[in-house]
């Protein structure tokens, strides 16, 4: 095993436990994944059947574009459960990093026809940056990669409409950032709608503007190195095992 891998190994077993502490797990479904450093068509995915608290670096599985082991890991994987990200690692070399959740707020956004709305500061960092797919049923047609392909165009997150989000980067820092900022965004949401009062979604110029200004903090500030940072802090204060 290369160092490149390893690192990535450890930070994907990070994003299992940190998405597992924020309760983003839907007990042993959905999937992060990770592109193998040096290679188009190897990925990281989980061993099937584990919580995602119990992931570490040396459980995670390889695996190929249709979902096969290609190493000796003696866990299973659930190829059905790796279409959707399949669809996306092949065809976007940005996506480098990959998440799939069915949480509460996420599903119950995914539902609603408008979608994510422009209601707050933070749902504000999606602003024209957010994709849509179609409901098909169960995510086991490998046909519908390529219409979850079409739909996602460049953009880094996902809503899967009624079925729940995806969100995508470069880096895990980035996939981690993404997803858990669009949770928020869709709890804020949630909790804003059930109140039956009515709403005031923030005008475009202001929404494009406030867009612009995440973008510039990020590029600038380095403000992805030190969330991930501080993410890592939160869980190794609970042990470093899941290096292991």
């Amino acid at each position: 095993m290369t160092p490149a891998e390893q690192t990535t190994r450890e930070q994907l077993a990070a994003c299992y436990r940190l998405a597992a502490m924020h309760r983003f797990t839907d007990l042993i479904y959905t999937h992060i994944t990770a592109r193998v450093p040096g290679s188009e068509d190897h990925f990281l995915i989980n061993p099937y059947g584990w919580r995602w608290e119990e992931i570490t670096a040396s459980s995670l599985v390889k695996i190929d574009t249709d979902g096969n082991k290609v190493d000796d890991s003696p866990h299973r994987v659930n190829p059905a459960g790796f279409t959707i990200h399949s669809a996306v690692h092949m065809h976007r070399h940005d996506a480098a990093w990959i998440m799939h959740t069915h949480t509460r707020a996420g599903v119950a956004v995914s539902c609603m026809e408008e979608g994510l709305l422009p209601l707050n500061q933070i749902s504000l960092q999606f602003h024209n940056r957010v994709a849509y797919h179609d409901f098909e049923g169960i995510a086991l047609d490998l046909e519908e990669r390529d219409r979850i392909v079409a739909d996602f165009g460049d953009q880094p997150v996902m809503i899967l409409r009624n079925h729940g989000l995806i969100a995508t980067g470069r880096s895990a820092a980035e996939m981690f950032s993404n997803m858990f900022y669009l949770e928020r965004a869709c709890e804020i949401q949630v909790a804003a709608t059930s109140t039956g009062l009515p709403l005031r979604p923030v005008a475009e110029d202001i929404a494009a503007r406030v867009h612009g200004q995440y973008v510039q903090m990020n590029e600038e500030d380095g403000d992805l190195a030190l969330e991930w940072d501080a993410h890592l802090r939160s869980i190794e204060g609970l042990g470093t095992d899941y290096r292991g």
